[in-house]
Parts: C-alpha cells; sequence; structure tokens
C-alpha cells in the first residue's frame, strides 16, 4: 500500500457520532484490503495512520466495551 497517494486520493468518512464537527474527529477510509488508513479530520494534509483490520476492530471494540458509541 503506498499511502502517500492512495489515502489522498480516496474518499474519507467521519463517524455518524460526531454530530456533524467539523474538525473534531478522526476520519477513515474503506476500500483498502490490507488496511484502515485513519487521520485526524482538522489534518487533512497531515499523517495518516495505517491500522490492520484486526487492529482496528480490537480498538473500536474497546471503545464500546466502555460505553462508547
Amino acid at each position: 500500500m503506498n499511502t502517500s497517494r492512495e489515502t489522498r486520493a480516496t474518499a474519507w468518512r467521519k463517524s455518524s457520532y460526531s454530530n456533524g464537527g467539523d474538525n473534531n474527529c478522526v476520519e477513515v477510509a474503506d476500500g483498502f484490503p490490507e488496511a484502515v488508513p485513519v487521520r485526524d479530520s482538522k489534518d487533512p494534509d497531515g499523517p495518516v495512520l495505517i491500522f490492520t483490520h484486526g487492529a482496528w476492530g480490537a480498538f473500536i471494540g474497546g471503545l464500546k466495551g466502555r460505553g462508547c458509541p
């Protein structure tokens, strides 16, 4: 995965739980079979973190286990 090119040209999405806030969330890109790209919505040209699907699923599962939506 060439993150610098591929993630710039992709569509990013925010959580539906962001309540329309423009600058207070992370964004996730779909469509990458081997990874889950994540970035800060306040810095769309900044760094992109790349997680495996397993690591991202564990992170989301941990949030849900703490009562986060």
